[in-house]
């Protein structure tokens, strides 16, 4: 099956991407989707997260505590490491649960660290990237979600630059601020039937 990596900064819209490509036929295992339902109420990483990091970053319903993890870890790098730790290889394996089953036409892989990540790049056809402005990136993620903007600007400094993410990219789809959503649907649509092509 071909396979599409699917990647961007946080805000750049790569949600609504995949969500037009699942609704026109292909299979989408995402990635952070994935972690949220690991570290939801009774997720298979909740206990081993509880042992490494203390109830403190665990919430009155028994899931993550997402804002506290976020401020622990995007300030202390090896905290960071001993989370993803715990939860790439359980990523991973569901990753592959879902890929063996994919029906789609083709397959996207919605990965936010995908050029980070260098093996990433081996199990993929193409790579395209949801490219926005920082400040774009900013203001969409505040008003999404309302975290400080100072926590933002770390997560995105743990995460490629824009301009590494552009060099890795094999299809570039541009969601500026200006970009509409008509405009945006129009580029993915003319990436997806060149995807089904490959496909």
């Amino acid at each position: 099956m071909f396979k599409l990596g699917l990647t961007g900064g946080i805000g750049s819209g790569k949600t609504h991407v995949a969500n037009l490509l699942a609704s026109w036929g292909a299979t989408v295992v995402d990635t952070d989707l994935i972690a949220h339902q690991l570290t939801a109420p009774g997720g298979a990483a909740i206990q081993a997260i509880r042992e490494c990091f203390g109830q403190g970053v665990i919430d009155t319903h028994g899931a993550l505590d997402r804002g506290q993890m976020r401020e622990l870890v995007f300030a202390d790098p090896q905290r960071r490491a001993e989370l993803e730790g715990i939860l790439h290889p359980l990523i991973g394996e569901e990753v592959v649960r879902q890929a063996q089953g994919a029906t789609g036409i083709y397959a996207v892989f919605v990965v936010p660290l995908l050029v980070e990540s260098g093996r990433w790049r081996d199990r993929i056809d193409r790579l395209c990237v949801v490219d926005c402005e920082p400040e774009t990136q900013i203001a969409r993620v505040q008003a999404r979600s309302g975290i400080p903007v100072e926590t933002i600007r770390r997560i995105m400094a743990a995460q490629a630059t824009r301009a590494e993410r552009l060099a890795a990219a094999d299809d570039i789809v541009s969601n500026m601020e200006s970009t509409s959503l008509a405009d945006l649907e129009k580029q993915v649509l003319v990436l997806h039937k060149a995807w089904c092509n490959l496909a």
